[in-house]
C-alpha cells in the first residue's frame, strides 16, 4: 500500500511551525508495512488543498491529512475533504456533548463556529480527541482511504497511536513489517563514517543503512523488510556486527531520544559513582546536561562555575601563584580544577573545562583553545587540549559533548 501525509496549515510554509507530525507519522507508517512516498504541505487554501488531494489519489491509496480540523475560518480540511467526496458534515454526537461539558467546565461561551470541531464526514468513522476537541475522521472508498487527524502534535499522536494504529492494523494487515535499529557515534564525522562502510552500503539490499548527521555526532539507522520479526531482528544483528567491527570505538549507545550525558548517567548508576564538574568557557553547561536526566542527583551532588582567577582561587582553593604563573587556558589550571572540585564535592570523578570560548583571542590563545581535564578518587588526573572551530556556542556545546565522552570512555575501561 502506498501512503501520503498532507500537512495543511500556512503557518508551516511560512516556517513558523515545524512540521514534526509528518516524520512522527512516517515511523509508525513504516512500522505498519505500510510505505509513505509522498509528503507535502499545503496552505489554508481551498482550491490548493483539492488540486492536491486529486493529485495524492493519482499516486496513493492511503491519504492522511493533518491539521485545519479546528474552529476558526481557515480551518477548512474537513470541509473541503467532505466536499471532494460528494458526503455532507454531521453532527457527532459523543463529540457534540464533549464540547458542550468544555465550555461548561470553563465557563467560556460556545461561539457557533465550535460546532464544526464536532463534526464528522457523513459515512466515515469518527475519531474521538482525547486531547482536544477536534474529532479526526476515518472514510474509505472502493480506491482510497481518508484520515483526517488534528495539527496539534499533542493530540495527533494520543489519536493515531490509540485509535489510528489499531484502525489500520484492521483495515489493511501487511505481511511485511519494517523494523530499524539506530546507532549512535561521537567523535567521527559523516564523511568518514560513511567511508569507513562504502562497500556495506554500497551493496545493501535489505536490511539498509542510512547517515544522519546531527551537531557533534553522526547516527546510523538501519532497517529492515521482513515477514519474521526474529528474523529481522537477527538480519539487524548481523549488520551491527560488521558495522562496530570496524568503526565500534566510536560507537556509544542505540535509539532516537539517546543522548551522552544519559550514557554517562546510566554508567555511574550501574556502578554506583559519582561526578562533579569545574566549568569555566562551558559556564555550566555540563552540569546544565546532567541536570536534564531524570534521577540524575543520585550521581551528581552538585558543582562550579569559574570564571576569573579569583573564583578559581577562592572557590576551588587553587594557589593563586600557581594560576597566574600558568594562566587559565593551560594544562595545569585544567588538571588543578578538576583534582579540587573532585576533593571538595567528595565524589569519584571530576571533569573541569577551560579554554577561549571566543570570539576573541584570550591568553596568547585562539578562539577555540579547550582543555579539558577528568580527576578521580584514585589520584589519577588526565588532560586533553582541543581546537574547536565555528562560533562561540558551538565551540562551548562541542567541549561539553567531548567531556562527555572522555567520561563514557574512562567509565567503560573501569568495566
Amino acid at each position: 500500500m502506498k501512503s501520503e501525509i498532507i500537512a495543511v496549515g500556512t503557518e508551516l510554509l511560512l516556517g513558523q511551525v515545524i512540521n514534526t507530525n509528518a516524520t512522527f507519522l512516517s515511523e509508525q507508517l513504516a512500522d505498519l508495512g505500510i510505505d509513505v512516498y509522498y509528503q507535502t504541505v499545503v496552505g489554508d487554501n481551498a482550491t490548493r488543498l483539492e488540486e492536491l488531494i486529486q493529485l495524492a489519489e493519482t499516486r496513493s491509496e492511503l491519504i492522511i491529512l493533518c491539521g485545519g480540523l479546528g474552529p476558526t475560518e481557515d480551518d477548512l480540511t474537513k470541509e473541503v475533504v467532505a466536499k471532494h467526496l460528494g458526503k455532507e458534515l454531521i453532527q457527532h454526537t459523543e463529540g457534540y456533548k464533549k464540547l458542550l461539558a468544555f465550555f461548561e467546565t470553563t465557563k467560556r461561551k460556545m461561539t457557533v463556529n465550535n460546532l464544526q470541531q464536532s463534526q464528522t464526514i457523513e459515512g466515515g468513522i469518527a475519531l474521538p480527541n482525547r486531547a482536544g476537541l477536534a474529532l479526526g475522521t476515518f472514510y474509505q472508498t472502493d480506491t482510497h482511504a481518508y484520515i483526517l487527524l488534528p495539527g496539534p502534535p499533542s493530540e495527533l499522536k494520543p489519536m493515531f497511536i490509540e485509535q489510528v494504529r489499531p484502525l489500520l492494523e484492521e483495515t489493511f494487515p501487511t505481511k511485511e513489517r519494517l523494523i530499524s535499529k539506530v546507532l549512535r557515534f561521537y567523535g567521527i564525522g559523516e564523511s568518514q563514517l560513511v567511508t569507513e562502510l562504502k562497500d556495506l552500503i554500497e551493496t545493501q539490499i535489505n536490511p539498509t543503512i542510512a547517515s544522519y548527521a546531527k551537531p557533534n555526532e553522526v547516527t546510523l539507522r538501519l532497517t529492515v523488510k521482513t515477514k519474521d520479526q526474529q528474523a529481522g531482528n537477527q538480519a539487524l544483528l548481523a549488520l551491527e556486527e560488521k558495522i562496530l567491527a570496524r568503526v565500534g570505538e566510536y560507537f556509544y549507545g542505540y535509539g532516537d531520544n539517546n543522548s551522552l550525558p544519559k550514557v554517562v548517567v546510566d554508567l555511574l548508576k550501574e556502578r554506583k559513582q559519582t561526578i562533579t564538574a569545574a566549568e569555566s568557557l562551558t559556564a555550566g553547561a555540563f552540569q546544565s546536561a546532567l541536570g536534564d536526566i531524570p534521577g540524575v542527583s543520585a550521581v551528581f551532588p552538585g558543582g562550579f562555575t569559574t570564571y576569573s582567577l579569583k573564583t578559581k582561587a577562592e572557590f576551588l582553593g587553587i594557589d593563586l601563584d600557581l594560576l597566574k604563573k600558568y594562566g587559565t587556558v593551560s594544562k595545569e589550571c585544567a588538571e588543578q580544577m578538576a583534582i579540587h572540585s573532585r576533593k571538595l564535592a567528595d565524589t569519584d570523578y571530576s571533569i573541569s573545562f577551560t579554554g577561549v570560548a571566543g570570539p576573541d583571542a584570550l591568553e596568547n590563545q585562539p578562539a577555540g583553545t579547550v582543555w579539558i581535564a577528568v580527576a578521580s578518587r584514585n589520584g589519577k588526573v588526565f588532560s586533553q587540549k582541543y581546537r574547536f572551530t565555528r562560533d562561540r556556542a558551538y565551540i562551548r556545546k562541542s567541549a561539553v559533548m567531548q567531556g562527555f565522552d572522555l567520561i563514557r570512555r574512562e567509565l567503560l575501561r573501569k568495566k
